[in-house]
């Protein structure tokens, strides 16, 4: 029973892959986090629900904003649009830009932005990532460095062999 155990565990460990560059996505932070901080620090309101039970990501005086990751720019034009419509705000986009290369989709945006009246900015990660420890305001999700994870499981595997 214990073997058993030890091999599921084991499994689990090779299919999270704590030493790749990411844990549980394929993003740096959550989308949830550049809403917040940005919404935050000029007094929108996040997550802002239309009639039909879509959300503005952040609602201020003035725009309709929406989030989105580089490579989702054109659903992030379709939206933009769409809030602005239903809200009479101005469209507002804020791309993340995670990696260089996400400047190819921010260009690509850039160009339907300014056909469109959308007004169009980017937001990347913090320079030192010390934020992936820090507790998010709206959520109970902790985000933990990679290192730490794979500590955390080599002390576990430790336990476990200590047991076996």
């Amino acid at each position: 029973m214990n073997k058993i155990i030890l091999l599921l565990f084991t499994l689990f460990l090779l299919y999270i892959n704590p030493t790749q560059n990411r844990a549980f996505g394929a993003h740096l932070y959550p989308e949830k986090y550049y809403q917040n901080e940005w919404c935050t620090k000029w007094g929108g309101i996040q997550e802002y629900i239309l009639y039909d039970k879509t959300r503005v990501d952040c609602l201020t005086k003035t725009y309709a904003v929406e989030f989105d990751f580089a490579s989702k720019w054109a659903e992030a034009i379709g939206q933009s649009l769409y809030y602005s419509k239903i809200t009479g705000k101005k469209p507002a986009i804020i791309l993340i830009l995670e990696k260089d290369e996400d400047t190819k989709y921010y260009n690509r945006a850039k160009l339907l932005a300014e056909d469109n009246n959308i007004t169009l900015w980017y937001t990347k990660p913090p320079a030192d990532n010390t934020l992936r420890q820090k507790r998010c305001q709206d959520s109970n999700t902790i985000y933990i460095s990679f290192n730490d994870i794979e500590k955390i499981f080599k002390s576990v595997l430790k336990i476990l062999d200590e047991l076996l």
